[in-house]
């Protein structure tokens, strides 16, 4: 996965270093502007917290990290204010450890998860445009299965809101192009989970608060 996001950051600054010449990459700095419409392309990992609490058997609910392409919208209100839409899908393993009965497999679980961000860019004429943002998370959980624990016979992850906190930067490599970098805490995502078994249903709250970390290229419109 780090490999992956390596890559595309690695990619991308080779791409500003070729396209810059100092004084006259200066002068030909388009920046943000009101009314821009940036479409992006990257690729994200996902890396989840492991915590929360399990009743019956005890343990820790544990989802593993993942990586994916992600596609992002974001629409500029003013040169400094914007509005920034993600979308993307990652799959997950899932289980519980140290409980009463040891590490229970509980599978693995696709996740959507679309953040709606406002975004504060304090230079917006810069070539090197950093950025801080505030925004809402509502994650989905969807196609769980494949656990391979005798006992279990079903998976239900609750549907979630969380508030998303964000910082990034955009690098303008050519007047309509940019590489982007960008991370996201979801903080507030604990989803409470139903573990169908033979013996009847245990209840679980997963403490999920994942981090969001990306890097990509950026077209404007």
């Amino acid at each position: 996965m780090w490999k992956t996001i390596g890559a595309v950051a690695a990619a991308g600054m080779l791409a500003l270093a070729a396209g810059a010449t100092p004084a006259a990459a200066q002068e030909a700095v388009r920046g943000k502007r009101a009314g821009d419409l940036v479409l992006g392309l990257g690729v994200i990992g996902v890396l989840p917290e492991s915590g929360g609490s399990v009743a019956a058997i005890g343990g820790t609910p544990e989802a593993s990290d993942s990586a994916t392409a992600q596609l992002d919208l974001t629409y500029f209100l003013t040169p400094n204010i914007a509005l920034n839409l993600i979308a993307a899908t990652t799959r997950h393993d899932v289980e519980v450890r140290n409980s009463a009965v040891g590490t229970v497999d509980l599978g693995h679980v696709w996740v959507l998860p679309p953040t709606l961000t406002l975004q504060y860019h304090p230079l917006p004429r810069s070539r090197v445009s950093p950025y801080l943002g505030l925004g809402v998370n509502y994650t989905v959980f969807y196609g769980e299965g494949g656990g391979r624990h005798p006992a279990v016979t079903g998976v239900d992850i609750r549907n979630g809101w969380a508030l998303a906190l964000n910082a990034g930067l955009d690098v303008e490599i050519a007047p309509n192009w940019l590489f982007n970098l960008d991370v996201k805490r979801l903080q507030f995502l604990e989803p409470d989970v139903r573990v169908n078994t033979v013996v009847g249903r245990i209840d679980a709250n997963a403490e999920l608060n994942p981090w969001v970390i990306g890097a990509g290229v950026r077209y404007r419109f």
